[in-house]
């Protein structure tokens, strides 16, 4: 058995060149953690302030027999950094890291610059553009190859096309040998739902000189793997945690055993893999046992040339857009329609939802529109209104936010509401919560509306997010938000066309207090050469002049103009509100239709009726 540290006769290229097996380290932040760095700092902050605690860990996984240390600069990229106030020390962190890393490996062991996601979601999901992301990219390794890395590990990606980038950006400051790994969970599938071996096709195509898997669970490193070495002729790697992860006394402790890591590792180099190392949870002791292993049996290369993955066609057609519903049909096809708002149904009982919209389909109503009601109130979800509302043969809209959800429950919910017939959509980022120990609890905005709007566009052609078959494509009609009065008016634009770049198909506005607002802004997305789509303008009747005056506060930027205060605050002192109020909606209603294609009436608590009446009042 050769358990010695790998002879280094030349590059890390010329390494790759041959056949034999090379050791990387094992977990740095583990490490870290243990010398009592806690994880509310950036650990890469330590190669400036602490260097010596960073050369100490370094140090120990060359004596257990590392042939390759990774750089301290997992998360060294200017967006990790900002939080923390780094953003300008992005280059000194990276090239301190190297440093260190450096004195230690001397001539027994090269120097991995390592590079792991951004932190952000880019597009399509996201709000970064993939040329800034790879700008920033390039920023970190730029400073990586000045310091004097071997090679890059980009490691700890669950978003293919981000690596894709990553590795491109790589490729345009440096030469140096890359090593592109995914993180995969059970199966071997990615977060997003992507096999091994597609990951490792389009790694391969994006040019990635070795291919592999790291922070996952060893039996999933394994399966992935197996994928991998039938979808590549690269080189494989594989760094799996030590275990899975147990909550003790609140502290993520990893149990996997040394000894667990030999019995993983001989079956890893059985599956092909020359690369061999530990993420999270793994220790010097980690990688002193799986040096054991090395020399035990070659590894399995593919025999076979690899067909690389290419760019294709959406996996289906969508339907087409006036197909989808009577709303889409009427839209697309030149009719001017009515919607009425209903509110949230409080508790689980929807007989009253039901009669309430027996009467508006009656009454030759469009849709009614159903949106999400507070969070701190028990209401029954805008999926289930909708579904109750089916036996009516009522046309529905339901409201569906992206704030405080995950991207893959996007999806499953949206998968779901297909099922359930739910057809007409309307996309929003959501509101933030109010500060508060409920906001520190809450997930972060991980997706905004323009990214649930490329979701839903992709379930449209019959592909998840990770771009595998869904089967029939679903047959949503996307609708989006749009704010006519702003604050920022040139941002609203931009992100509107964004939407409708993304696929939205129609737009509801917020409340129209502002008639000229409204005609200012449907007139500033009427540019030549953009894509056009119907606007459905929204009509709130006033119920009293406090509601009039304290307006801006519950809807945020939606301004009631001061005519309009001082008209119910006169109607407050006669007695005649709810009338004024129902005369200023008509009034408005009336003064926007010709700019629109549709009316969306809020009925105020409910009240139907007085959402009939500002329809009627409609010539």
């Amino acid at each position: 058995m050769m358990s010695a540290r790998t002879e280094h006769k030349g590059t890390f290229r010329d390494f790759l060149a041959g056949d034999g097996v090379a050791m990387f380290d094992g977990a740095m932040g583990t490490m870290l953690y243990q010398r009592g760095v806690f994880i509310n700092r950036p650990f890469e902050e330590l190669n400036l302030t602490q260097p010596a605690a960073v050369r100490e860990v370094h140090q120990a996984y060359l004596e257990a027999g590392a042939d390759i240390l990774e750089t301290n600069t997992f998360a060294a990229n200017r967006f990790r950094m900002s939080p923390h106030g780094l953003a300008e020390q992005v280059a000194d962190l990276n090239r301190a890291g190297v440093e260190i890393a450096r004195e230690v490996a001397g001539a027994d062991a090269w120097v991995a610059g390592a590079m792991g996601p951004l932190g952000v979601r880019i597009e399509p999901f996201g709000p970064i553009g993939r040329d800034e992301a790879r700008e920033v990219f390039a920023e970190q390794a730029l400073a990586l190859a000045e310091g004097g890395v071997d090679l890059f590990v980009l490691e700890t990606f669950a978003h293919l096309p981000e690596l894709v980038e990553a590795i491109q950006a790589v490729r345009s400051v440096s030469d140096l040998p890359i090593v592109a790994q995914v993180s995969v969970g059970a199966g071997g599938l990615t977060r997003e739902g992507v096999k091994a071996a597609d990951a490792a096709k389009a790694i391969t195509k994006a040019g990635a000189d070795v291919v592999g898997v790291n922070c996952s669970d060893a039996l999933s490193a394994l399966a992935s793997l197996s994928g991998m070495r039938a979808a590549t002729d690269r080189p494989l790697s594989c760094q799996p945690n030590a275990g899975a992860p147990k909550d003790v006394e609140g502290r993520k402790i990893y149990l996997g055993s040394p000894d667990y890591f030999v019995a993983w590792g001989r079956r890893a180099i059985r599956q092909g893999a020359r690369l061999l190392g530990g993420c999270c949870g793994t220790t010097p002791e980690h990688i002193r046992a799986l040096r054991s292993v090395v020399g035990e049996a070659a590894p399995v290369v593919s025999p076979h040339a690899v067909a690389l993955a290419q760019d294709r066609p959406p996996i289906a057609e969508p339907v087409p857009t006036r197909e989808k519903s009577v709303l889409a049909a009427a839209l697309h096809g030149g009719r001017f329609v009515t919607v009425v708002e209903l509110p949230p149904v409080r508790g689980w009982e929807t007989a009253d939802m039901v009669r309430a919209a027996r009467r508006l389909a009656l009454a030759g109503v469009t849709a009614v529109a159903i949106p999400e009601g507070p969070a701190s109130v028990a209401h029954l979800p805008p999926l289930a209104q909708a579904d109750a509302l089916r036996t009516v043969g009522m046309g529905t809209i339901v409201q569906y936010s992206a704030r405080g959800r995950r991207l893959m429950r996007m999806q499953s919910d949206l998968l779901g509401a297909a099922t359930m017939g739910v057809t007409n959509l309307l996309l929003v980022t959501g509101d933030p919560l109010v500060a508060g120990a409920e906001r520190d609890a809450w997930p972060e905005l991980e997706v905004d509306s323009i990214g649930l709007v490329n979701l839903v566009t992709r379930l449209n052609h019959g592909e998840d997010v990770g771009g595998n078959p869904i089967g029939r494509p679903t047959e949503f009609h996307v609708g989006v938000h749009l704010d006519p009065t702003a604050f920022d008016p040139e941002r609203e634009r931009s992100r509107f066309f964004w939407k409708v770049d993304a696929g939205a198909e129609y737009a509801l506005t917020a409340p129209i207090f502002d008639d000229d607002a409204l005609t200012r802004c449907v007139k500033s997305l009427q540019t030549p050469g953009d894509k056009h789509i119907p606007i459905i303008a929204t009509i709130w009747p006033l119920s009293s002049a406090s509601q009039a005056e304290l307006f801006e506060h519950r809807r945020s930027s939606v301004a009631v103009p001061d005519a309009i205060v001082e008209r119910m605050r006169a109607a407050e002192a006669a007695g005649t509100e709810e009338a004024e109020g129902l005369a200023i909606a008509r009034e408005l209603a009336q003064s926007v239709r010709p700019h629109v294609q549709g009316i969306q009436v809020v009925a105020p608590n409910g009240r139907v009726d007085l959402a009939l009446a500002v329809l009627d009042g409609l010539t």
